[in-house]
């Protein structure tokens, strides 16, 4: 067993410009690191919300593990490919009768597993089980497999990330927020050894309002009349976060942001 593991973890991908994005972007981070694993939130990869067959597949071609929040409903075509992909995943405190898992265990070519656990936030978001609880059973029963744990908490409320994280630290390798789509700059191996960041952002157009049309977007506020959303085509962004864990113990040695971004516009 290697003493480090390398964890590469991608914000959400934002619909056709985040692929693109991906494509553009994720060759250079897996030279410059060299990831054991790769995780991306695909929750918006197709159109900006949900996730389709057809869009997952490609994906898998490129990352490891697909998390996902709030808008994995979207498209009702992915209710079946959520039983069937064990790979994409669900937060695990939506209610037990829908779809899909909430967990994964990855295991690399020289027999390190690693598991990946989505959980999502209660604040300014659906009122679903308590996330902080759930996760004391998730994690429990991922330990018994392996120390090393990843969690994409997809949250509103800084607060409540952050809360969860120091909740589990020493626990878990990591905890990684999604959600707003913004990378923050408060990434920290907390003292128990769990990497944290409130969010690691997203892959999708750069000139945009989180990677929507920013003239959609503007109209929103200016009207306050609802408004059709769609990805931005306008330059391209990709954000995340690199985590070196200890193989041993599953604590965190360091968590490196990661930004990316060029201009231009892409036609589809």
């Amino acid at each position: 067993m290697p003493a480090e593991f390398g964890i590469l973890f991608l914000g959400d991908i934002v619909g056709r410009t985040g692929r693109r994005a991906l494509d553009k972007f994720l060759p250079g981070l897996v030279k410059k690191h060299a990831p054991a694993l790769i995780v991306a939130n695909g929750e918006n990869a197709a159109g900006g919300s949900g996730v389709t067959e057809d869009i997952g597949k490609d994906l898998f071609l490129h990352v490891d593990v697909l998390t996902s929040g709030n808008h994995i409903w979207d498209k009702k075509e992915s209710l079946p490919y959520l039983e069937r992909e064990p790979r994409l995943l669900r937060p695990a405190n939506y209610p037990a009768v829908n779809p899909g898992r909430s967990s994964y265990v990855f295991q690399a070519a020289d027999g390190t597993k690693a598991a990946v656990l989505n959980l999502q936030g209660r604040v300014f978001m659906e009122p679903l089980d308590c996330p902080f609880l759930r996760a004391d059973q998730e994690v429990e029963r991922l330990r018994a497999e392996t120390p090393i744990i990843l969690v994409d908490f997809h949250a509103e409320a800084t607060s409540e990330k952050q809360a969860l994280g120091w909740h589990l630290d020493g626990r878990v390798s990591a905890v990684v927020g999604t959600h707003t789509h913004v990378p923050t700059a408060d990434e920290r191996v907390l003292p128990k050894g769990t990497a944290y960041i409130t969010d690691a952002g997203m892959a999708g157009g750069r000139n945009a309002v989180i990677g929507i049309a920013r003239e959609q977007a503007l109209q929103r506020f200016l009207t306050s009349r609802p408004q059709r959303f769609e990805p931005s085509r306008e330059g391209l962004f990709l954000s995340g976060v690199f985590i070196k864990v200890d193989a041993g113990t599953g604590k965190a040695l360091s968590i490196v942001r990661e930004v990316l971004a060029e201009d231009g516009r892409h036609e589809d």
